[in-house]
C-alpha cells in the first residue's frame, strides 16, 4: 500500500504540475453566511486576474450544498460555468448517511441541470476531506473534530461512482483529500484501493505537530 500511496502521489504531482492551479473555496463567508453565485464569480474572476501570476483557473469545493440549505446546489458551480473555471468537487464525507445523501442529491441535481457545460468543467470528485486525519489518534489528540473511518469512506466512494455511471459525468476521476501521514497509515489502504488519485493537503508551517 505504501509504494502505490507513494506512486500515486507522484502522479498527482505531476498532473498538478502541467497546469491545473487554482484556490480552495469554501461555502460561507467569514461571518458564517453564504456565498453567493455573484460573490463566486468575483472570487474566480479575482483569482484569474491576479498581478504577477497566469492560470488560476481552477477551485476546489468541499461541498456540492448551497450554505443555508439542506440539498441545493452550490452557486459555485453556475459561476464557474459562467466564468470558465474548472473544478474539484467536493462532497462533504464527515456526517452520516443522511447528509451525505444531501450531498448526492446536490451532485445529481446538477449533473441533470447543467449538463455537459457543468460536467466539461470537472477535473476530480473529492469525497471527503481530510476525515482520515480527524477520525485518527493525532486528530483526536489535536481536537481536529468529527472524522470518520475508512470503511465508511469507501461506502461514500461508491456511492458516488454508482451516482455518476452513465451520466456526462461518468469519466470524472475521484479522490480523496487527506494529510500525508493518514496516507502512509496501512489501516486506510482500502481508501487507497477505492479512488483513482491521491491528493494530500500539505501545511509546511506545522507539520512537526503531525508526526
Amino acid at each position: 500500500m505504501y509504494s502505490k500511496s507513494l506512486l500515486a502521489l507522484a502522479a498527482t504531482i505531476s498532473a498538478a504540475q502541467a497546469g491545473i492551479k487554482g484556490f480552495n473555496y469554501g461555502s460561507t463567508n467569514t461571518d458564517g453566511s453564504p456565498v453567493t453565485q455573484d460573490r463566486f464569480v468575483e472570487l474566480f474572476n479575482n483569482a484569474k486576474n491576479l498581478q504577477g501570476t497566469s492560470g488560476f483557473t481552477s477551485a476546489r469545493l468541499y461541498t456540492m450544498v448551497q450554505g443555508g440549505t439542506s440539498k441545493d446546489v452550490i452557486s459555485a458551480i453556475p459561476a464557474a460555468i459562467s466564468t470558465s473555471t474548472t473544478l474539484l468537487l467536493g462532497l462533504w464525507a464527515s456526517e452520516d448517511q443522511t447528509a451525505f445523501n444531501n450531498e448526492l442529491a446536490a451532485l445529481r441535481a446538477a449533473i441533470s441541470t447543467y449538463g455537459t457545460r457543468f460536467t466539461n468543467l470537472i477535473t476530480g470528485i473529492s469525497v471527503g476531506s481530510e476525515d482520515l486525519y480527524r477520525y485518527g489518534s493525532i486528530g483526536v489528540m489535536n481536537k481536529a473534530g468529527y472524522g470518520v473511518g475508512p470503511d465508511v469512506l469507501v461506502n461514500y466512494i461508491a456511492q458516488v461512482r454508482a451516482l455518476i455511471a452513465n451520466t456526462a459525468a461518468s469519466k470524472a476521476k475521484i479522490t480523496h483529500v487527506d494529510t500525508w501521514n493518514s496516507w502512509t497509515n496501512g489501516s486506510n489502504s482500502a481508501v487507497v484501493d477505492a479512488i483513482d488519485f491521491i491528493s494530500m493537503d500539505a501545511y509546511p508551517y506545522f507539520q512537526f505537530q503531525l508526526v
